[in-house]
This record gives structure tokens, sequence and C-alpha cells, in this order.
């Protein structure tokens, strides 16, 4: 799917702004074709739950509703125009003058909906209902149980199986779009580079809405300088004297590709960013251009004051000039994909991102028990009731076909903790890894994050995993407050990975220990940042130990919002920064390990 850019032939309509918003009330649903009645306002593109004071709004779950006029120009009443949302968490449903023009159902993925024949030139009205509701059949998976209240109406209630706040609504950017009827549908961009010649083979594919019209691509560089051109829906390109994408030191070059009509005239025309970089698994390193990489960075989440989980693009610019002024290179999408503004940011800063689904929750029952009985491995048919598959395949079809030509975008993550030490989990995701392979036109790595439960000897996925990537957490749930023995629990594990599997890197994309700013403890003790600080150091002497050990992505870059439970305190502490972005101590020790650490060759 294409970004939504004003070109010579296309026109972005912002629709971002304030609202009209209602609450549905339970068990009495409204009629799209009238307006709302006595609605209150709403920001968007943001969540809904922190711009109101109304605490039954706040941890509402069930269905919303937002509306706002759109006064279509004459100028544009010839094009295609269609509704374009960056989101709309977890399921929409969209109206234009009360008629219906589509649904969907995925609450961090973009879709766009056609509304010539519901549209017409001057005021319209646009109608969105939105449900915030999670089953055991969506990603994220949330416990979904009814009650009744005195008026028997059906109350629903959601209780998330993950540990992050279950923010809702119009999240990312709204925009109407008027395109040609004839236009380009996607553009695919497939670099094969020969590093020791310094050269590739740029392949352009493009999508079109009819097969008339033909295909004209000019590749600029950075300057905007014009370095190759070619012809076709499948325009194959070579380029000499390449400049690479390379983390934190990024180079994009810009693909215009014009659809033509027969006479020559401009029928559509749009450009594409793209950066030319390889990514490799080999002999138990991560290659970017050949290169061994090392993984210095975070889990993060789209999570800010009052935006709750919309698009901040000035809490993005920081986050990511924080993660480079301590000498950080990425992050990972944990755990659903980030806006589309984020993913191109991060092409132009050159961060690198393990991109993952939403397809978070993925266990019988959610707690902070690493021994849980729920989890036990033995004779449980959890892999055999789930039903998720195909909210998993879309969502997997959906990041790829979103996120495919992202320079930044190295490792493809399916999963986040799946209960892969449970018999069955194995003829689950099998289907699923293929799936990925088979979308994206780069073959990027694949993996899943591995649970602390799914050790080398219960887990059973490893094998389909590119590079293994573990969340643990010893010195924090298990051996708590003792790092000594978290030393030496933690390298035997690394050990036997490694052991089980020579040839493949490992790293850490999870590890953390809460930490509330200003405790401070003489005696090392848990949530103080003393124990952070040595927390981590402790982590650092045992990665360095571990040859194929390939990168450190720690929970969480700041502490976020999660739901109300005895387990936190306002949400989780594990940030080095709070949720302000104001630095723990455990981010200045980071920050000089770091900086030490070269993006390249480390372990050499």
């Amino acid at each position: 799917m294409l970004y939504p850019l004003n070109t010579e032939t296309r026109t972005v309509l912002s629709l971002n702004g304030i609202w009209q918003f209602q609450m549905q009330v339970p068990d009495e649903p409204r009629d799209p074709k009238q307006p709302l009645t006595d609605p209150d306002n709403i920001a968007v593109p943001a969540s809904f739950n922190d711009q109101t004071t109304n605490l039954k709004l706040r941890h509402h779950d069930g269905y919303v509703w937002y509306e706002r006029q759109l006064t279509i120009p004459h100028v544009l009443s010839e094009q295609r125009l269609s509704l374009r949302f960056g989101s709309a968490t977890h399921e929409a449903w969209v109206y234009v003058n009360g008629i219906a023009v589509g649904h969907h159902k995925g609450g961090f993925t973009p879709f766009e909906l056609p509304i010539n024949d519901a549209a017409h030139v001057g005021e319209n009205r646009i109608t969105v209902k939105i449900s915030n509701l999670l089953d055991d059949t969506t990603l994220p998976v949330g416990n979904y149980s009814e009650t009744t209240d005195d008026a028997g109406h059906r109350i629903p209630h959601v209780d998330e199986n993950f540990d992050f706040f279950n923010y809702a609504g119009l999240n990312r950017n709204v925009d109407l779009l008027a395109t040609p009827w004839n236009r380009l549908e996607d553009i695919t961009i497939t670099p094969q580079i020969d590093l020791k010649a310094n050269t590739a083979d740029v392949t352009v594919h493009s999508e079109t809405t009819q097969a008339s019209g033909r295909i004209q691509v000019i590749l600029r560089d950075a300057s905007d300088t014009v370095v190759a051109t070619g012809t076709g829906r499948d325009s194959a390109i070579h380029l000499d004297q390449i400049h690479l994408w390379q983390p934190l030191n990024a180079y994009l070059y810009h693909a215009q590709v014009t659809l033509l009509a027969e006479d020559g005239s401009v029928l559509d025309s749009y450009t594409e960013p793209f950066g030319l970089r390889t990514v490799a698994v080999k002999a138990g390193q991560f290659l970017i251009n050949d290169r061994p990489f090392y993984f210095k960075g975070f889990g993060k989440h789209e999570d800010t004051y009052i935006n709750g989980r919309g698009l901040n693009e000035a809490a993005n610019v920081l986050d990511l000039n924080l993660l480079k002024h301590m000498g950080a290179n990425s992050f990972r999408t944990s755990h659903y994909p980030y806006s589309e503004e984020m993913m191109r940011l991060c092409d132009r800063e050159g961060i690198v991102v393990i991109d993952e689904v939403p397809a978070v929750g993925l266990m019988p029952g959610f707690d902070f028990n690493v021994s849980s009985k729920a989890n036990s491995p033995k004779n449980n048919p959890y892999w055999h009731q789930v039903k998720t598959q195909a909210a998993h395949q879309q969502a997997i079809q959906e990041m790829i076909g979103r996120d495919k030509n992202h320079a930044s975008v190295v490792i493809w993550s399916l999963a986040n903790e799946p209960a892969t030490h449970i018999e069955g989990a194995h003829d689950y995701f099998a289907p699923l890894f293929k799936l990925a392979k088979q979308l994206d036109p780069q073959q990027r790595p694949c993996t899943y994050i591995n649970i602390m439960m799914a050790t080398p000897k219960r887990d059973t996925c490893s094998d389909l995993a590119d590079i293994l990537c573990l969340n643990r957490y010893y010195g924090w749930y298990i051996q708590t407050g003792d790092l000594d023995a978290a030393a030496v629990a933690e390298t035997q594990e690394l050990q036997a990975w490694q052991a089980k599997y020579p040839t493949k890197p490992i790293m850490f994309t999870e590890f953390g220990a809460d930490t509330l700013p200003g405790l401070h403890s003489a005696y090392n003790e848990p949530f103080s940042e003393e124990y952070q600080v040595n927390y981590y150091a402790m982590n650092a002497k045992v990665f360095d130990g571990i040859t194929n050990f390939v990168g450190e992505q720690l929970w969480n870059f700041a502490d976020f919002q999660t739901k109300v439970g005895i387990g936190r305190v306002q949400g989780n502490r594990k940030g080095i920064f709070n949720r302000a972005r104001e630095p723990k101590a455990a981010a200045t020790w980071l920050a000089h390990r770091w900086q030490a650490i070269p993006n390249f060759n480390y372990k050499n």
C-alpha cells in the first residue's frame, strides 16, 4: 500500500483535527444515517482514553463513534476519492452520509475505502464506528466476557492478555485521497547488491488499477540527481558506484514512477524512497552489508501522555534523538507495527528496526508468574483450541505489504512471547513463517520472540527462526534480587542455546527491571535505581562472554501505561526513561557501554 503523498496527480487532504465523538451505550446500537446527538469533542489522531475526565470512557470496552464534516471541492469531483486511515484500533465500520463504505479489522495497519458512490461535491458527513473489543480470535489476544447491568444491558469486558493498556480510537492520520482512476496501486522495490563491485540491480515492480498505460521509472540519488532510468511494470535498472544505507548513516535513493498514457501524457505519478543494503544470517552472525552487526537498543511502545497510542511525531523525533545520543542503533516495534511516519523517519535516520505483528497474548494466561500452571506444557490443549490463525495471516500480509520497501526493517517478528513450549505450536507457526518468506521480496530473516518458559529443551519452534530472540528476566521475575545467581542461570541457558544452534545468532529482545525514579538503596534492592544499573551491568558481562550473542534490546525504552493491577504502579516501570522521557540512572550507564561498542565487528 502506498503512503499518502501529494504529487502532480494526487491530492491528500488531511482530516486530522477535532472530531465529534460519542460512547455507545451497551446494547443500544445507533443508526449511522442520523448525526450524533449531543456529542463530545475528540482529537484525531490520538487514543480517546486519555482525552477525557470520564472514568467510564477511559476504561470503556465496546463501541465508540467518531464523526466530522468533509467538504469536497468541485476540482476533485472527477477523480477517485477514498478515505485512508493510518489505523483504527481495533475494528472500524465507515459511513459517508449514512452509507456504508467499508470495514476493516486489525488495529495497527492502514486501510483505504473508496467513497465516490456515497459522497458528493460540497458538504458530506463522515461517521466511523470503532470497536476496541478483543477476544480469542483477535490480535492482540484478549479475554472477553459479558455481564448484565440492572437494565438488562449486556456489558462487554476485555481483560488484556498482555501487559500494555488497550488504547484505542483513530490513533493515526485520517486523509481524503483524490487519485486518478487509472493509477499506481503499489510499488515494490527489490535491490540485488554486489558489494564487491559496488553495484546494484534494482527491480521496480509497479501495480496499476488498469492494464492500459506504460510505466516510466527515474531513479534519483540523495542530491536529486538522476542516476538511472527504466521502463515497464517490472523495470530492471542497473546502478554503479552505489551508496549503501548503513545503520546511523542513512542514504536514500528515490524512485519516481510515472504512469503514462499512449500519447505520453501523465496519468499518475508517485515517488518512493528506498535504501540499498543487504541483510543476512551467517555463521552465528547477523550481517548488514556483509559486516557483523551488533544490535543496541530497546523494546518500545507507542505510548505518550494524552495521545496514548496516538501518533505523536514530536515524541518520535525525541525518542530517536535520545536513542542515538545513547549510542543505540535499533529498536523492535513491540508489539505491533508502528506508524508509517515512524518507519519513514527510521529510514532517514538510519535506525535498524525489528518489525513485529500484533501477535501478543498467544498464551493460555498472562501473569507475572513464570511457573504458572496455566502455562504448563504437559497435556495442555492450548494450540489445538487457538482461533487466531486467520487474523495472524492477515496481520503478516498487511505488515509486509506496508513495510516491504523500508531499508530500516531488517527482521520480521511474527509473534511476541507465544507459548512455544506447549505442544502444537510448531504446527501453528510453520505456515506463518512460510507465508512471511513468500511475501517478502527481500527475503529478510524471520523470527519470533521467545518466552522465558521456552527453554532450549522445551521450545518447539526455534528451528523456524533465523535468529534466536529471547525475552529473559533473570534477576527480576526469577532469582529476584540475586544477581550472582541470575548471572549463572543466564549464562547456562545462553550456552545451551549456542550449543543447540551453533550457526544461529542470539540476542535479547527483552530484559529489564522495574525502577521507580528517585528510589535509592544502599543494599541493591529491587525497584531502586542502583539495582537497575547493577542489573544491566550483570547482563552486559554475560552477553560479552557468549560468542554468537549479537545484540541487546532492553525492556523498555520508557515507562508505559498498562491496565490497572497491583503488579504495576501507574504502569510498567522498566523504562530507562520515565514516561516523560526523563532519564533514570541506568540511562547514563548504558550510554557509556553502548557508545563504546561499535555497530560492526564488536565480537570479532
